[in-house]
Parts: C-alpha cells; sequence; structure tokens
C-alpha cells in the first residue's frame, strides 16, 4: 500500500474479508493476493478470530492488512488501541478510527503511533456509506448537508494530522478540493457498473471513483461473493487500467 501517485491499479484495490471465520479469509487471501493491493480486515472476522491472529495469518499468507476497528472512545483508551496495534507490526498498513470522536481523541491516536518506527497509516472515518441525508439529518440530528458534514470531518482529520480518511466516492472529489493532494481517500461504497449496491447507498464505479480522487477502493462482495473472486479482481483491476 503506497501513498504516492505511483500506485498500480492493482494496489488500489483492497478486498474486504468480510467473513465469519478465519478459514473462509485465508481462502480469499490465497485467491486474491496476486489480484489486489491489500484486505480490510473488520469487526465480523476480528471479533470471530481475535485481531492479532488474524493480522499474523493474513499476513503469513502474503497479505497487506487494512484494519478497520473503526475506533471510537475517550482519547485515552483509543490511544492505548493504537499502541496495541503498531506493537503487531508492519503487517498492518492502515487502521481507522471514527472522526467523529472529536479532536481531542484523534489526536491522541497520533501521539501514540508516532512512538513507533513502523506504523500504519491513520484513516479517519467520515460518515458510513450506508448512511444518507435523511440518516445524517433525521436520525442523528446533523443539520448540515451531507458533502459539507463529511468535507467538516476531513478537515478535522487533516487539522489533527491523521493520514487520510474513509469517505463515500461521491464526497471524494469535495475533500480533494478542501484537503488537496497529501491527504489520502480510501473509498468504500464501490461498485462495478452490473454489481448490485447492497446496503450502501452512495456507490460508483471503481474507475468514477478514482477520477473523483480516490487513492484506494475497498470491494466486498462483487469480488468475494463472484463466483470466480479471482476473475472479478482482474475484470476490475483492468476496468481501472483501462480508465487510465
Amino acid at each position: 500500500m503506497r501513498t504516492t501517485n505511483t500506485i498500480t491499479a492493482a494496489e488500489r484495490v483492497l478486498a474486504a474479508l468480510d467473513v465469519p471465520d478465519l478459514a473462509s479469509a485465508l481462502a480469499l487471501v490465497e485467491t486474491l493476493q496476486p489480484h489486489v493491493g491489500g484486505f480490510k480486515v473488520g469487526l465480523e472476522l476480528c471479533t470471530a478470530a481475535g485481531v492479532p491472529q488474524v493480522v499474523s495469518a493474513v499476513a503469513a499468507a502474503g497479505g497487506a492488512v487494512f484494519l478497520d476497528l473503526k475506533l471510537h472512545d475517550i482519547p485515552n483508551t483509543v490511544a492505548g488501541a493504537v499502541r496495541s496495534v503498531c506493537a503487531l507490526g508492519p503487517a498492518v498498513r492502515m487502521l481507522t478510527l471514527h472522526t467523529q470522536g472529536g479532536a481531542a481523541m484523534l489526536r491522541a491516536a497520533v501521539e501514540a503511533a508516532a512512538a513507533f518506527p513502523s506504523r500504519p497509516l491513520l484513516l479517519g472515518v467520515t460518515v458510513l456509506t450506508s448512511m444518507d441525508q435523511a440518516t445524517l439529518n433525521d436520525d442523528l440530528g446533523v443539520p448540515a448537508r451531507l458533502e459539507e458534514h463529511v468535507v467538516h470531518l476531513a478537515r478535522l482529520a487533516q487539522r489533527c494530522g491523521l493520514d487520510g480518511v474513509v469517505a463515500s466516492p461521491h464526497e471524494a472529489a469535495a475533500i480533494r478540493r478542501a484537503c488537496g493532494d497529501e491527504l489520502l481517500i480510501v473509498t468504500p461504497g464501490v461498485r462495478p457498473a452490473a454489481a448490485a449496491a447492497n446496503d450502501q447507498r452512495r456507490v460508483l464505479t471503481p474507475a468514477e471513483a478514482v477520477r473523483a480522487g480516490a487513492n484506494y477502493l475497498v470491494i466486498g462482495r462483487p469480488i468475494t461473493a463472484a463466483g470466480d473472486p479471482a476473475e472479478a479482481a482482474a475484470a476490475i483491476v483492468a476496468e481501472l487500467e483501462a480508465a487510465g
């Protein structure tokens, strides 16, 4: 997982290991590792198998780990969790935490990670791609337009020293305009044109997401639920290469 403009099409693709057990995850890693840049490991798999065990096993199979824990707690607790993740070593390339934990929490995470010579990239989750304008306004009581709120949270993450953010591809262009080229943008909610949106509300195709400013694309079911996951991943990479 590189952070420069030399990222290849395959390196941009992070396959989501949203599966219930480690054996299923490792089968996907073995199949997909030659075709993608890394693997998103989230709460389902980590709860089932344990974070250290999952990281170790995926790394041993040759996969780079995007650890999507979405840390959100008081600053001291999040700092401790970040230190624990950093202690797992360089296999963890990216780690997520919720920007809505606030500036003190985000800065505590950055400070904790800075104590390690090798640390994961810290990414702030903005607004989940399963949420829409009504969810933001009516359920959460946030009066802003969704795009404005995402940009606000991205700027907060940048001010606090995070390396990047996680956001819908629909907000990627606005984040890029507001935050410049240095801030990494990782986008879930990416679906090839023929794929179902499932529970995602704000989606774009892989090529559209990259054109909007995304550096990395988290793609789950269009790859992992395909009849041939390796072929599905290769098709997405080919789409990105064709788009330039």
